[in-house]
């Protein structure tokens, strides 16, 4: 959710993970746990709120201060993918320049950062262990499906202790999560090639090309607003930015872009499990029950 191919794999799977994945039916949150469906992105922030809200209030009983980070509307808080279909949110934020501008600033200016820097090197040593465990803390390590390497990862402090409540095992919840998103390496470049898939990226170019715009696909396009973002404080860039981001929304709509890309994404993620079955399944459940955990700790972002 091109150079394009390649950079975007960082970011997202084609299509899952989107923009508009947080617009889904109320009707979803209130979905029963243990279902295959994914999580909308308004769940998953919920249960990052909830981790938050966890990490803070343990980080306060070890006698250190810490502040939850902001919590950001559902639209200027929206995953972008592969696809952007919606062109109202492309007419206000393009392709979300703007805003991961502002959230850079953010997290220069996190005010945690500055109080662990404020304090006595010993006490500083005692805040990463309640935090994370410190440098001494265990840690796990996972392969990663196709040869990807190896992704490691402490196990101590507040951080754990948060991923205890929320997904009952940390280790079993990080085997599952690294496993199950780094299949996009494996699945993506399939979808890619797939007739079906890129039959639609031609019908999303030459309706591209009748607004004016020369791309292959939508990383392509995405590509050329980033190319520019450094400069998107002034406002003609960014208006530019904009119309792009619209046209490549009003494209996708036209191209069927998202049904297309999803149902061909979930053919070839299927055929994968076999190997991945277990993890897949795992990741799914321990989110839900994320989620359950997390609407009893924190409200929805509006």
């Amino acid at each position: 959710m091109r150079k394009a191919a390649i950079s975007l794999l960082l970011v997202s799977a084609v299509v899952t993970g989107c923009a508009g994945a947080q617009h889904s039916p109320a009707s979803a949150e209130r979905q029963e746990p243990g279902t295959a469906r994914q999580l909308t992105d308004a769940e998953q922030l919920r249960i990052s709120d909830a981790q938050q809200r966890l990490i803070g209030g343990c980080m306060r009983r070890q006698g250190f201060e810490f502040w939850e980070t902001e919590r950001l509307s559902l639209a200027k808080s929206r995953t972008l993918g592969y696809v952007l279909d919606d062109v109202d949110w492309a007419r206000t934020y393009g392709y979300g320049s703007r805003l991961q501008a502002e959230e850079a600033v953010a997290r220069a200016a996190n005010p945690n950062l500055a109080y662990r820097k404020r304090l006595p090197e010993q006490r500083r040593t005692a805040y990463d262990e309640a935090l994370d465990g410190g440098i001494d803390a265990p840690s796990i390590s996972v392969e990663i499906p196709g040869g990807g390497g190896t992704v490691r990862k402490r196990l101590g402090g507040c951080v754990a202790e948060s991923e205890k409540k929320l997904y009952g095992d940390p280790r079993e919840w990080f085997r599952a999560e690294k496993v199950s998103g780094h299949l996009r390496s494996l699945y993506v470049p399939k979808v890619l090639a797939d007739r079906r898939f890129s039959a639609a990226l031609e019908v999303w170019s030459r309706c591209m090309k009748r607004a004016g715009y020369d791309y292959e696909d939508p990383g392509a396009s995405r590509q050329a607003a980033v190319a520019r973002s450094d400069r998107v404080a002034e406002p003609g860039v960014f208006e530019a930015e904009k119309k792009l981001a619209v046209a490549d929304a009003t494209c996708a709509r036209e191209a069927d872009l998202r049904p297309i890309g999803e149902e061909r994404e979930s053919h070839y993620l299927d055929q994968l499990r076999d190997r991945y079955g277990e993890a897949l399944d795992t990741y799914t459940r321990l989110q839900h029950r994320a989620l359950d955990l997390a609407r009893k700790i924190v409200g929805p972002r509006a």
